[in-house]
């Protein structure tokens, strides 16, 4: 028995240091179009947040015309793309078209040769027709630059209003979600949209519990720091808490004032992805008097050295219902990192939890949109 346990503690030994070894990938570059040789490329995936833009993932042409870039990875599997800085100029397919996630799954040192075939930013209605606009008629533009006082910057601002809302006279819940370029509409999404309106639109088909959307559309090159509290190094300065306010302080007393809404927390709900994921469940931590939800979708913990103190310290004034999705694509420490928030969220609040695993799911738009429904039912519908 001595030596068994002696077995299994040296096997688990080894699987832990494979675990935490790192491992050199180098990407190159064999093939990539030819009208942008001055411009830097950058790689972005779950190892750095999707960051379109991190100088730490840049890699520019050489002059001999080759590009490559070399990272440090932990055993694991991994998603990424390749940018020109920003989503507007992520690669695509041939014909300009939204391109898969790539994925590798890493164990040891290795290189991965890419063909880049496309830019986004390349195909412009005097070559290839522009995405077309499938945002429902009930999803309208409040405001394309809405002041954001508590960050002194402008923002677009959409909403989705229930179809009967014109003639009803009611008064609706309110869901305010992030990244709202990429809620409602293909022709403004970088990767595929939610289609939250065409959920919402079914719903009321058959009568169920209408909702308004408020959708806020991330700042770009700001969404790192707008949608972290904590200053991360690799991104700057974290405008989280600015944000939040912002929210709360500014957006929802526009909302309630203009809107027949049901103001109250039992009624007001958060939600995003990735980095709107981490925003969404400290909004609820930081504001537990005004959320009673949130939709807390592909997490990005890791990118926020403070949030287990802040669910320790606060999570017992919290008393909502929160959703938790993760795909099983999404990297190791994806789960294990929200497992842990759930606990400690378990441990001290009397918050209704409920968590999705979708093991065959990746990081993007399509797998959010896949279990949108879910967050709805369990957060909204209180189902």
């Amino acid at each position: 028995m001595i030596a068994v346990k002696r077995l299994l503690f040296c096997f688990s030994f080894i699987m832990t240091q494979h675990a935490n070894a790192q491992f050199s990938v180098t990407f190159i570059l064999d093939h990539f179009p030819g009208n942008h040789l001055s411009d830097t490329f950058f790689i972005a995936g779950n190892f750095n947040g999707w960051h379109p833009g991190s100088a730490q993932y840049s890699f520019p042409i050489k002059e001999d015309g080759s590009s490559t870039i070399t990272l440090s990875l932990a055993a694991g599997p991994y998603e990424y793309k390749f940018t020109r800085g920003e989503w507007p100029k992520v690669e695509t397919t041939p014909d300009g078209k939204n391109l898969a996630n790539r994925s590798l799954n890493v164990d040891h040192d290795t290189t991965v040769r890419v063909a880049i075939v496309g830019w986004a930013d390349d195909f412009n209605k005097d070559v290839f027709p522009k995405k077309g606009h499938t945002a429902s008629p009930n999803v309208y533009i409040i405001d394309t630059a809405f002041y954001m006082p508590q960050l002194e910057r402008e923002r677009r601002i959409w909403i989705y209003l229930p179809a009967g809302y014109a003639a009803s006279g009611k008064k609706y819940p309110v869901i305010y979600m992030h990244d709202g370029q990429n809620l409602f509409d293909e022709a403004t999404a970088f990767a595929g949209e939610w289609g939250v309106d065409d959920f919402l639109d079914s719903l009321q088909a058959v009568g169920n519990k209408e909702t308004i959307v408020v959708g806020i559309d991330n700042g770009h090159a700001k969404r790192m720091t707008e949608y972290n509290p904590y200053t991360y190094a690799q991104f700057g300065k974290g405008e989280g808490d600015h944000y939040v306010d912002f929210l709360v302080k500014t957006l929802k007393p526009f909302i309630d004032k203009n809107y027949r809404t049901l103001k109250g927390r039992p009624n007001t709900f958060i939600a995003g992805s990735s980095m709107g994921g981490l925003i969404s469940l400290y909004a609820v931590l930081k504001y537990p008097k005004i959320f009673g939800g949130a939709g807390v979708f592909s997490p990005s913990f890791w990118t926020a050295p403070g949030i287990d103190s802040m669910v320790r310290s606060h999570a017992g004034s919290m008393d909502a219902r929160l959703f938790f999705y993760a795909g099983g694509k999404e990297g190791n420490s994806m789960l294990v990192n929200q497992k842990r928030i759930i606990n400690e969220i378990e441990q001290s609040s009397t918050s209704q939890v409920k968590e999705v695993v979708d093991p065959d799911a990746q990081h993007n738009e399509a797998a959010w949109r896949k279990h949108f429904p879910q967050f709805y039912e369990w957060v909204v519908l209180k189902k």
